[in-house]
């Protein structure tokens, strides 16, 4: 029985097609091992969203090339660097076999050829989705691809066409993953907010959302990111669908810049005005609800102005989670041809607005100090637990008690602008 070591970057999404890859491998008959020595066969999943990103792969990619030419083991590269800069990777590791996000339900075909393989053509088998479990979170991707073209995006060379996996099959493989275990479920993708129109000509979260929880058991369901223009046509839908107790109230919408002028060249297909509604409607209906969101600092065309309305959009919704970076030249991107905001003005605004964004989450887990919440533990490290509220916020436990999958009740102590710490109680 050969033995294949899998070392997966980047999102959820690429996490879910390294589940693919073990579920595959492992009804082949091949052990999966968690350590490079112990193996025959190497796979990187890779990233290339952001340029400090691609340069970790590179780095990564060559310290494993020369690993396996070394120990004669064979090296696949998947991903998406795999996909979107194929010339690159090959003239790192020349000898390695490519793999595209598209192709990793054949990751079995790579892995049997002794020679080089390169499968970067093609679409997805709809009937292959990962049932692997780690820990007691499973990623099930449920959609690839979107409906946008921004101007800064690399990934879109690497995941382009919009593709969905059916809807039974979905819910038939989170059933597996609940009877395996799982207490939490994350519904992956590029953009869900799209998840079915390829397939039944419209979207179909909601729907997908109701059909998973008539599925029996202790578990909550994450809602993996969705694009502003894309959640509004279904956002009445999908507020009535949140509604359950098995879904927790939480949402990952990008913004990107707090500029129309910027949102325009970044090919964005909203507005500022039309994203304040979106998030002002989602908190009327559910009022408990966490919104993350996704900023790029210094991108082409941004001057002060232009930051200092994305500040005071920032302040004025107070968003729970905020994933911010500067913005980096990624290759074959519209963006990259444009007229590049210096380094030191992006440094200096960077460091403004992670001011701004630790007061915001200072502010608003401040709430909690001293309080005792309902959370649900979903995992264990090596000292403590994390446990979320039903908002997603993420609480860090300590416990000498088995308490994964159950809800426990904890009196908050300490603060930190990312999260909140405890110590259960009764």
């Amino acid at each position: 029985m050969k033995k294949v070591y899998i070392e997966t970057y980047g999102c959820a999404l690429n996490k879910g097609d390294t589940y693919i890859m073990k579920t595959v491998l492992a009804r082949k008959g091949y052990s999966i091992v968690d350590n490079p020595i112990a193996s025959d066969i190497i796979i990187i999943n890779t990233c290339t969203v952001r340029m400090e990103t691609q340069q970790r792969m590179i780095h990564r990619i060559k310290t494993l090339y020369k690993f396996a030419i070394e120990r004669d083991k064979k090296l696949i590269i998947a991903g998406c660097l795999a996909k979107a800069q194929p010339y690159l990777v090959s003239k790192i590791a020349p000898n390695a076999s490519l793999l595209s996000p598209q192709n990793v339900s054949k990751i079995d075909v790579v892995v049997r050829e002794s020679k080089k393989v390169i499968l970067l053509d093609g679409d997805r088998d709809r009937n292959t989705i990962g049932v692997w479990l780690e820990d007691r979170i499973g990623i099930v991707p449920i959609q690839e691809g979107c409906l946008g073209n921004c101007s800064f995006c690399i990934v879109k060379n690497a995941r382009r066409k919009l593709f969905s996996y059916p809807m039974e099959h979905i819910a038939e493989t989170v059933r597996e993953l609940i009877k395996k275990g799982a207490v939490e479920i994350q519904l992956s993708g590029q953009d869900t907010a799209t998840y079915g129109i390829d397939l039944y000509g419209k979207p179909m979260l909601p729907k997908l959302i109701q059909r998973i929880i008539e599925t029996p058991g202790n578990y909550m369901i994450r809602i993996g990111m969705l694009n502003p223009d894309t959640i509004e046509p279904i956002l009445d839908d999908l507020i009535k669908a949140m509604r359950d107790h098995h879904v927790y109230k939480f949402l990952h919408i990008p913004l990107q810049s707090g500029s129309d002028k910027v949102l325009k060249i970044m090919r964005r297909k909203y507005t500022v005005d039309q994203f304040r509604h979106i998030i002002k409607e989602l908190r009327s209906k559910l009022p408990d609800i966490a919104i993350a969101t996704d900023i790029i600092i210094g991108h082409p065309g941004e001057d002060e102005e232009d930051f200092e309305d994305t500040l005071r959009i920032v302040k004025e919704l107070e968003f729970d989670r905020i994933h911010v970076a500067q913005y980096t030249i990624r290759p074959n991107t519209y963006s990259a041809s444009l007229k590049q905001v210096s380094s030191k003005i992006k440094k200096e605004r960077m460091k403004r607005f992670l001011e701004l964004m630790e007061n915001i989450g200072l502010k608003k887990h401040s709430k909690y100090l001293g309080k005792v919440v309902k959370a649900f533990v979903t995992e264990k490290g090596k000292n403590s637990y994390t446990a979320r509220l039903i908002n997603y916020t993420p609480v860090v436990i300590n416990s000498d008690k088995e308490i994964i999958g159950k809800w426990i009740n904890a009196r908050i102590h300490k603060i930190t602008f990312f999260d909140l710490r405890g110590d259960v109680i009764g």
